[in-house]
Order: C-alpha cells, then sequence, then structure tokens
C-alpha cells in the first residue's frame, strides 16, 4: 500500500447533510440539496472541458442561482450566503478523526485533495477541527482543471516529488476514484449510503463501508 494517502474532502471527510436545513427554507425540500452538489461537480467538469476556468465556489453559487431560476424562486443574499457559507462549516463525518488517527498511528503521510480553492480548503479543514492530521492540502486551482482531470492528480505527485505509484486516493465518489487509478494512484472507496461505483471503471485496491473500515484495511494491507 502506497505511504501517502490522499484524501477528497467533500462528502468523503465533511457531511454535506449539514446543509439541509438551509435548502428546507430556500426552496421548501431539503433534498435539492444532492441536486444541487451533483450539479455543482457535473458543471465543474463542464468548465473543464469547455472553460473557462472558475473556481468551486463560483460554480457552486452559479449553480444555485440556476436551479432557483428553473423553480421560479428568488432567493434572498442571506439564504444565498448561508448555503454558500455553510460549505466553509461543515462538519467532519463522525468516523474521520479516528480514521484519520489510525492512519496517522500508522506511519502513513496524510494531504488532502479538493476541487476547492485553497483558502476554502484551510477553512473548511480548521472549522471541522482535522487541519492538525494533514501535512498539506491540494487544491485543483493550481491547474485550473477539476477532478477527475488527470493534471490535477499528477500535479500532487509532483508537489510532493514521489512517484504517482505511491499516492493513494481515499474517496466517497466513484468518479474521484476512477480518475485516480487512471492517473495511476492507487484507491479506496468509501461506499457512504447512496454511492456506488460504476461498473464501467477499474476496481479500486480498497472499498470500505465506511473511514474506519477504509482506514482499517489499509492499516492491515501495510502492517503485513
Amino acid at each position: 500500500m502506497p505511504r501517502v494517502i490522499v484524501c477528497d474532502v467533500n462528502e468523503t471527510l465533511l457531511d454535506l447533510h449539514a446543509l439541509e436545513p438551509h435548502f428546507n427554507e430556500a426552496f421548501g425540500d431539503a433534498r435539492v440539496l444532492e441536486e444541487w452538489f451533483t450539479n455543482v461537480l457535473l458543471y465543474s467538469e463542464v468548465i473543464t472541458i469547455a472553460g473557462p476556468y472558475v473556481d468551486f465556489a463560483g460554480v457552486g453559487g452559479a449553480t444555485l442561482d440556476m436551479m432557483a431560476t428553473a423553480r421560479g424562486i428568488t432567493l434572498s443574499a442571506d439564504q444565498r450566503s448561508r448555503i454558500l457559507q455553510g460549505m466553509l462549516q461543515l462538519p467532519a463525518h463522525p468516523d474521520a478523526e479516528g480514521a484519520l488517527q489510525m492512519l496517522r498511528d500508522a506511519g502513513l503521510r496524510l494531504v488532502t485533495l479538493t476541487n476547492s480553492a485553497p483558502t476554502a480548503v484551510q477553512q473548511q479543514l480548521t472549522n471541522s477541527g482535522l487541519s492538525r492530521y494533514f501535512e498539506r492540502s491540494f487544491s485543483v486551482d493550481a491547474v485550473r482543471r477539476f477532478k477527475p482531470a488527470p493534471e490535477v492528480y499528477e500535479s500532487v505527485a509532483g508537489e510532493l516529488a514521489v512517484p504517482i505509484g505511491e499516492l493513494c486516493l481515499v474517496a466517497a465518489h466513484a468518479w474521484d476514484v476512477w480518475g485516480a487509478l487512471r492517473a495511476g494512484y492507487a484507491a479506496a472507496f468509501v461506499s457512504r449510503p447512496g454511492k456506488a461505483l460504476c461498473p464501467l471503471a477499474p476496481k479500486p485496491d480498497i472499498v470500505g463501508r465506511d473511514l474506519l473500515d477504509v482506514a482499517r484495511q489499509i492499516v492491515a494491507v501495510e502492517t503485513r
């Protein structure tokens, strides 16, 4: 198992469901949250292919406005701000700290790789109490292309000056795992509720029901 663990942030480490009350207030339906974030990811990939580059917060705001327009809703400035600022204050999943500590105790290096801009991810990790576990945080801003573009994953190997095969992505998104594997990483999939692997993709090295399960499997391989 590679000795550098590269963790995705949104949904993998942090709980997006904390935004549900804001979506319930703004749209009258908390389930709009999942549709919104799916569209944020979709349009980030459109931007990567078609351009020009806009950071993740910009994509989030534009997608939020698009969804409101489609529903004939006018969001107040406060409603819009609570959702977008709420992304910076997401709580960690209950399994996150224990899993990260387990990986650290096993002597593994930990970094993050996220679509969020550098300032945003620092706020996210600080506000969630997870920043102390990571030696560095990497953002797609460095290459101005969103995951799963190969340049994103390659840039982390370059910055750390390690062969790409020594990196292992941990993520709760099948498309992120797919991109990392195609770039030459090892990968571990966190099958959180509602998440599933795509049958067309290469199989990840590890699949776990939550972060603790993934961490135990990584450590078990590491200590064989």
